[in-house]
């Protein structure tokens, strides 16, 4: 058996800034898809002078959507697994290497925790999902997915729910998790 199939969306919105060296960390461990969500900047063509595959919303759509076509786009391009990774830098890519080990181990999905949360919302939210699931930060945009898993949901998200949507069904379905710090 081959190297995994790992593709790492990012759902990209004016961050030109960024982008460059958050797709060369990437493409590291995986093959970034840039959903580019927008953007009135250079995030687009900076993004695929880096190599990675853009899609282009031609106008905002939100990160929901973003996230949406970037995983429709890796559904059809029979990748493996997907992760999740935001555009502005603030994960550290060399976590993708512990993802991509803990998915090919068996785990149905694998969790990002940030050391701070920037909103009181999010803090909130968090309690409440520690609570109900166990899971510390659902609003991390450092996630990872069995392509399996997605294709019997068939959406990443249908309610806007700010990329929490497709974890939550799949922890709610019984399958276990782990989280990274």
């Amino acid at each position: 058996m081959g190297r995994p199939r790992v593709a790492i969306v990012i759902p990209a919105f004016n961050e030109e800034k960024t982008i460059t060296k958050v797709v060369k960390a990437a493409n590291k461990f995986g093959k970034s898809i840039v959903v580019n969500d927008g953007s009135k900047d250079r995030t687009g063509e900076k993004a695929k002078s880096s190599g990675a595959i853009v899609f282009l919303h031609k106008i905002n759509l939100g990160y929901d959507a973003a996230l949406n076509t970037g995983f429709k786009k890796a559904a059809r391009l029979k990748f493996d697994y997907i992760i999740t990774l935001d555009a502005d830098g603030q994960h550290e890519p060399k976590l993708i290497k512990k993802f991509i080990d803990l998915l090919k181990s068996g785990e149905p999905i694998v969790l990002g925790v940030r050391n701070k949360k920037a909103r009181l919302a999010e803090h909130l939210f968090g309690l409440y999902t520690n609570y109900r699931y166990g899971v510390k930060d659902p609003l991390c945009g450092l996630k990872g997915y069995r392509l399996k898993d997605y294709r019997l949901i068939k959406y990443f998200d249908n309610y806007n729910s700010i990329g929490t949507e497709l974890m939550l069904r799949i922890i709610s379905s019984g399958k276990n998790f782990k989280q990274v710090y």
